[in-house]
């Protein structure tokens, strides 16, 4: 699993110097003579050393990372546990899909000694049902009959291998556009500039308190910037995160420029050396034209700043709406330039395989899927891990 945020490259490994002989004894020095009785001055009090301060407790997840205090056995060990730990929560939050998907196709396959034509057409419904979307269904029944054909696939197992390995593809294929990953920007870049956009509705405001919250528990210095300055409420929600998680938010009242609330964060940001800047921004679509001028705005100001930035701009999406949002990723793309995708709520529907559309209808990896409502339930997206998640593996 490693980190959550992972462009602090020299934190991902710490030299505890277990292999270095150990230091020799000094000699004990020679015994000085005792002095004369009247040169013996008094005894001064003893000194009293201050107590250090307690040292906060670690994160489960920056302890994996800088646990200075464990054996290497220790935090290998702990490295396996939040493995196992955060397979099986993805597992949890994609079983109403494979519910709908794998289990379906099992029935689909039950009793069937051969791949025929009527096989394939129940295969493309329960795919099409999933919300894999139809144009993808059709590329991977395309790939699935060229297999049949050349007789590479002649049996049910087969046939699911061929389902899995095409949609790992599509997912794993997405990364090769937009940012897959923050180490891609040099650690002098700073702050690390994330732009956060999507409808209102779904997830964005708890999107950005729990990166913020991740991102922190890494060890980085975070500053949230509230530029959404159409809607009253989407302050004070942020608000209530920034509280809740310990996080800076750079506000100013309704109305006041986006670009402007976004210049004095920029400021704010590199005067107390932040590493990241989370930016909130609109959540509304039905002015387009307005909303793409105010986005430019922004990332001419961010860019003036700081070098690259915007470094991210993230849609996110709610996996709950389905086809809905994956339209709503289409508009958003015309106008805000995104660079990768946050799939929230994936554990509150069975249609998560929405998430294969996204990747192979918008070409854009998908950075970090939602699975719960805890602050922690924000993690980064495996596609490894997703569609093993989808057929019980």
């Amino acid at each position: 699993m490693g980190l959550f945020w992972r462009r602090k490259k020299e934190d991902q490994f710490v030299s505890l110097r277990l292999n270095e002989p150990a230091a020799s004894e000094p000699s004990p020095p020679a015994p000085q003579p005792p002095p004369a009785p009247e040169s013996i001055p008094a005894p001064e009090p003893p000194v009293k050393v201050a107590e250090p301060p307690p040292v906060a407790s670690r994160s489960p997840f920056q302890t994996s990372v800088l646990g200075l205090n464990l054996s290497m056995e220790e935090l290998q060990a702990q490295e396996a546990a939040l493995e196992q730990e955060f397979s099986a929560r993805f597992r949890r939050a994609v079983s109403a899909t494979r519910e709908s998907l794998s289990d379906k196709l099992d029935t689909v396959f039950a009793a069937r000694k051969q791949i025929d034509e009527e096989l394939l057409d129940q295969l493309e419904e329960v795919l099409i049902a999933a919300d894999i979307g139809v144009p993808t269904t059709l590329d991977i029944l395309e790939t699935v009959r060229r297999g049949v054909a050349r007789k590479q696939i002649n049996d049910i197992e087969a046939l699911k291998l061929a389902i899995k390995t095409e949609l790992l593809n599509i997912l794993q294929a997405s990364e090769r556009q937009g940012v897959a990953s923050e180490s891609t920007v040099p650690d002098a870049v700073a702050p690390y500039v994330m732009m956060i956009v999507g409808v209102n509705g779904v997830g964005k405001t708890t999107t950005i308190g729990k990166l913020a919250q991740r991102i922190k528990a890494e060890g980085n210095d975070v500053l949230i910037c509230a530029a959404d300055t159409f809607r009253a409420a989407a302050s004070d929600q942020l608000a209530i995160w920034a509280e809740r998680t310990g996080v800076p938010l750079i506000q100013q009242k309704q109305g006041t420029d986006p670009a402007a609330v976004l210049f004095d964060s920029l400021k704010a940001a590199k005067a107390r050396e932040s590493d990241v800047l989370i930016v909130d921004t609109a959540g509304r679509l039905h002015n387009k034209s307005n909303l793409m001028a105010e986005l430019e705005k922004m990332k001419r100001v961010a860019a003036r700043e700081v070098d690259g930035a915007p470094h991210e701009t993230l849609l996110v999406v709610d996996a709950v709406t389905g086809q809905n949002g994956l339209e709503q990723a289409r508009q958003f793309l015309k106008v805000a330039g995104v660079t990768g995708i946050v799939l929230t709520k994936l554990d509150g529907t069975a249609k998560g395989g929405i998430a294969v559309a996204i990747a192979k209808e918008l070409n854009l990896p998908i950075r970090y899927a939602g699975i719960g409502e805890k602050v922690d339930d924000l993690v980064v997206f495996d596609p490894q891990q997703y569609v093993n998640g989808l057929f019980g593996n």
